[in-house]
């Protein structure tokens, strides 16, 4: 192999390496033809994914339970000792 074959080989990798790197980055199909196509289904953008669902009923969950640790800690307590203990802890 001469020096200019070996010049366009390389050139011709790096220019494929470039493409294939823009593509990825872009987030573009890889492939051609329908082999290599996305099958991930298009979500509607007005709906929430199910992950988000999911997320949105785990932090209901947890607010529920914060709000019931709540009533705990201050049930038959002066507000003066609470917003005392609070203070406290905050200084910590």
């Amino acid at each position: 192999m001469d020096m200019g074959t070996a010049f366009v080989a390389v050139a011709g990798i790096g220019a494929w390496y470039s493409l294939r790197s823009h593509r990825i980055r872009s987030g573009e199909s890889l492939g051609r033809g329908w082999r290599h196509q996305s099958s991930a289904p298009q979500l509607d953008p007005a709906q929430p994914s199910p992950r988000e669902q999911e997320l949105q009923k785990e932090v209901e969950g947890l607010r529920e339970r914060i709000h019931v640790l709540e009533r705990i800690a201050t049930d038959g307590r002066p507000a003066k000792a609470l917003a005392a203990e609070i203070e406290s802890l905050r200084d910590a």
